[in-house]
């Protein structure tokens, strides 16, 4: 059984099904998941994009619908009666499918795919998933030393994101279909793929590109659509004093992070596949205001980039919460699109950072199925 409830869950959760069937003959799989799942036939029994939310107050108020789907999971697996549960990210869904699944049925074999970020906060929930799981996937290579201790196993299985083949992308391609000449200035906009991060986060978005195209008429801009919020950013959009072009697709999406001169982007995985295509970005997030001041408190690192932890320094501009106005983006992109050095040295720090994180390694689909496999056949 795979259990994902977010977009980025649902591409693991598809590639080690693919992978799966490769090396266990005859497995059965089934489970809860997105499009990506049910292209390798995984029909999830309700729709995940209600479920895909970010921050404390936002998951108190969908926690009653957090509740019936995790009832609705654990009816599935009563039904199918799996050997083996690998529970993939969405950290506060999947834990309690854990605990829901122990009473089920002990015998089955809990598999934990993306441990929480306890080196970024809350150190204890460690604790929590070593008592509720078997065996840690993780894709972060200083997770280990955190559950060794706890006497949870774990194997680092590298990170999805910098897998992505960006070889066959084509910015020209992108900028033909635009009609964008080879020079021209290309703004990206990636505002996210949670509901809650377009209500608040893309209006921050819209303002800096409204400022931009004001005063730089020229300028081409881009709005990469994500499918599980692709009708809220559609009627945003259209409120807009002119219309930017709509990204849908994947193959789309790579072609203009390769023909982007520079992105604003929402925090999240998105920011390793802008870097590995090439793309200098300016970063903005925020949340709800109690999240927020809970967060400042808990938070324990200085940024929320991966590629500025892995850099150990700000290479990439991080507006958060109150500096997350359209004004401050906007001079953050004014500063990259007038001075092609700095666009220059980011790209370069952002390739550096790339190789700090492991880029090259084998898709960690590979190794998370020969582990999966393991459990199976044990």
């Amino acid at each position: 059984m795979l259990v994902a409830v977010e977009a980025s869950g649902d591409i693991l959760g598809a590639g080690l099904a693919r992978t799966l069937r490769a090396r266990v003959p005859g497995v059965r799989l089934f489970g809860v998941g997105g499009a990506r799942m049910a292209e390798e036939g995984i029909e999830s029994p309700f729709n995940t994009a209600e479920l895909s939310v970010f921050g404390l107050f936002e998951g108190l108020a969908i926690y009653p619908k957090v509740l019936a789907r995790v009832k609705d999971t654990v009816a599935l697996a009563a039904r199918e009666k799996p050997d083996v549960a690998v529970l993939i990210d969405s950290w506060g869904f999947n834990l309690r499918v854990a605990h829901a699944l122990r009473k089920l049925n002990p015998k089955i074999r809990l598999i934990k795919y993306v441990g929480p970020q306890i080196w970024a906060s809350r150190p204890g929930r460690a604790r929590t998933l070593a008592a509720a799981v078997d065996h840690l996937l993780s894709i972060l290579p200083f997770d280990e030393p955190y559950y060794r201790p706890l006497g949870l196993s774990v194997t680092f299985v590298g990170n999805p994101s910098l897998i992505l083949d960006v070889s066959k992308a084509n910015g020209a391609r992108f900028r033909k279909t635009i009609g964008a000449g080879p020079d021209d200035p290309i703004l990206l906009v990636l505002p996210g793929s949670r509901r809650g991060e377009i209500a608040r986060v893309l209006p921050a978005f819209a303002d800096a590109a409204r400022i931009l195209k004001s005063e730089r008429p020229g300028l081409h801009i881009a709005v990469v659509v994500a499918e599980t919020v692709a009708d809220l950013v559609r009627a945003q959009v259209a409120e807009w004093p002119f219309q930017p072009v709509l990204v849908e697709g994947h193959d789309p999406k790579l072609d203009a992070m390769k023909a982007a001169t520079v992105a604003i982007a929402c925090s999240g995985t998105v920011t390793t596949e802008l870097a590995l295509a090439g793309a200098p970005m300016v970063v903005g997030y925020k949340v709800s205001g109690i999240t927020y001041a809970i967060g400042k408190r808990l938070i324990r690192t200085a940024w929320i980039v991966l590629l500025n932890i892995a850099a150990g320094r700000t290479i990439i501009p991080e507006l958060i919460q109150h500096d997350c106005t359209g004004e401050r983006l906007a001079a953050e992109v004014v500063a990259r699109l007038d001075d092609p050095a700095l666009r220059t040295r980011q790209i370069d720090n952002q390739n550096a950072a790339l190789e700090v994180m492991g880029r090259g390694a084998p898709d960690p689909a590979i190794k998370a199925a020969e582990v999966v496999a393991g459990f199976l056949n044990a």
